[in-house]
């Protein structure tokens, strides 16, 4: 961590000290447009960082100011199912703390479940589950960085999320509520997938964000996660979907989460 963020400070500045980290799902990498640019790195070039593999996933770390915010921002995440250790996916997250950020934000693209939501909508994370089969606080602890057994029952702030839904009121934009569902991916949920995941309270289901949560919350940061439906998992309806549409679904959609973030960081 201590390597990772040595490089990044070389290039930002050594006094450079980000008050907030921001992930950029599927297709949401053009939120790092908005920020005024101190420095882009590329991941590979950034000890620890592994290599974005996914469609849409730049791999590139922008480093800069947003919303009058010194902010720190992953144009690109890593995924359970690309095959690389829980540790590997969270290890930005550290660096992010490492440099100073107190906060995390979030976004993902998903499917949306609940019958009220649309493609296109943007869902505030109020709580998840964790389906991935996996944790990565699995084994040993660094008491350094948090406690053995950190507490989630507050895993998303709820002063950040109601300060993005000042935002959202404030800009006429349409801001859910729900629950969020990890699983491991990557192929796609079946009908009865869709039943049982909407059975146990999920609104939401996607192949990331969980991770990066549960080791920003071990490390006591503020945690604010948004995600962009991208495309209707109902049972009884279900058509197929391909990376296109829900890349495109995405694009279409983030400049509403792009004010919800900067505003949100603003008021911080």
């Amino acid at each position: 961590m201590a390597a990772a963020a040595d490089v990044i400070r070389a290039r930002a500045g050594s006094d450079f000290a980000p008050e907030a980290g921001i992930i950029l799902g599927t297709g949401l990498g053009h939120l790092a447009d908005e920020i005024a640019r101190v420095a882009v790195i590329e991941y590979a070039d950034i000890p620890g960082f592994p290599l974005a593999t996914v469609e849409s996933h730049s791999g590139r770390l922008i480093v800069g100011h947003l919303g009058g915010k010194a902010v720190v921002a992953m144009q690109g995440r890593f995924h359970y199912y690309e095959g690389y250790s829980m540790g590997q996916i969270t290890f930005p997250v550290r660096v992010m703390h490492e440099l100073g950020a107190g906060t995390l934000l979030v976004s993902n693209a998903c499917g949306g479940m609940n019958p009220l939501f649309r493609r296109g909508d943007l869902m505030v994370i109020e709580d998840h589950i964790n389906l991935l089969g996996d944790n990565p606080l699995i084994g040993p602890n660094d008491e350094t960085l948090g406690p053995r057994f950190p507490d989630m029952s507050e895993p998303y702030s709820h002063r950040l999320i109601a300060l993005a839904e000042e935002v959202a009121m404030a800009n006429a934009i349409r801001l859910l509520k729900g629950t969020y569902v990890a699983v491991a991916g990557p192929s796609l949920e079946t009908r009865a997938e869709y039943r049982f995941l909407r059975a146990i309270g999920a609104d939401a289901v996607g192949m990331s964000t969980v991770p990066e949560v549960i080791v920003a919350r071990h490390m006591s940061m503020n945690v604010l996660g948004i995600s962009i439906i991208t495309d209707e998992c109902f049972p009884d309806s279900l058509a197929p979907v391909n990376v296109a549409d829900i890349i495109a679904a995405a694009n279409r959609a983030e400049p509403a989460m792009a004010r919800i973030m900067a505003g949100v960081i603003e008021r911080m």
